[in-house]
């Protein structure tokens, strides 16, 4: 079975190592982000908040954090160190994210683990998600985290097996050091292997190894082979 481990490092930045266990599988991570945020102690807000940037609920925004001069920002949520808030952000609660992380212009998150060094610069959507250390997602990508039909998110594994996750919702897991190109779709329960990439204008779902690429080329041929 995959684990947690096999994607992330989780790192020394966030205090909540307790709650995500390298040895789960890495979709059960999405489900104690909340579970982490209810057990950490919240205090009121220290330091300025721009008068266009709207904050409520239990928020921990780190003193070197640059924040936006407008933007939406619901708790639970935990943004680290020297972390950067764009213009038109809309964090929508249970989002945690980690040192150096870029939460982008006219972006949304809502229920997502982003751990070190993440960025997310541009018209993104990020949901229900785990994005790795040094993951980058270019302009426009989305991480969907509900199926047509409603129903229960299924995984596939490495050795191409599937089985369910439980989950309603469940958006991509992203290994660490990934990328994922410009206007892509990951497709709910997408998995990507570390420092792997998914090229620009893609639909993909399922897994992609560590180390590798996936491309529109590669997606055609084996549709080719299904038909």
């Amino acid at each position: 079975m995959l684990k947690a481990r096999d994607l992330f490092d989780f790192p020394e930045s966030l205090p909540f190592d307790q709650v995500f266990s390298a040895e789960l599988a890495p979709w059960q991570w999405v489900s104690l982000i909340a579970e982490a945020l209810k057990a950490f102690p919240f205090e009121s807000l220290r330091g300025e908040i721009p008068s266009g940037l709207h904050v409520e609920g239990q928020v921990f925004i780190h003193p070197s954090v640059k924040l936006p001069s407008f933007g939406s920002i619901t708790g639970p949520a935990y943004i680290g160190a020297g972390c950067e808030l764009r213009p038109g952000v809309y964090i929508r609660g249970f989002v945690i994210a980690g040192a150096n992380c870029v939460l982008g212009n006219s972006c949304e998150f809502k229920n997502c683990l982003l751990l070190d060094d993440v960025q997310v610069p541009h018209f993104s959507y990020v949901g229900d998600s785990v994005l790795g250390n040094k993951v980058h997602l270019a302009a426009g990508v989305t991480c969907s985290n509900l199926r047509l039909d409603q129903s229960e998110v299924p995984v596939q594994l490495p050795d191409g097996s599937r089985c369910g996750s439980g989950l309603r919702k469940l958006g991509a897991l992203v290994g660490d050091a990934a990328e994922v190109g410009c206007n892509s779709v990951l497709n709910p329960g997408s998995i990507l292997g570390r420092r792997s990439l998914v090229m620009p204008s893609m639909a993909f779902r399922g897994y992609l190894k560590a180390n590798s690429i996936a491309s529109i080329k590669e997606e055609i041929a084996t549709a080719a082979r299904v038909d």
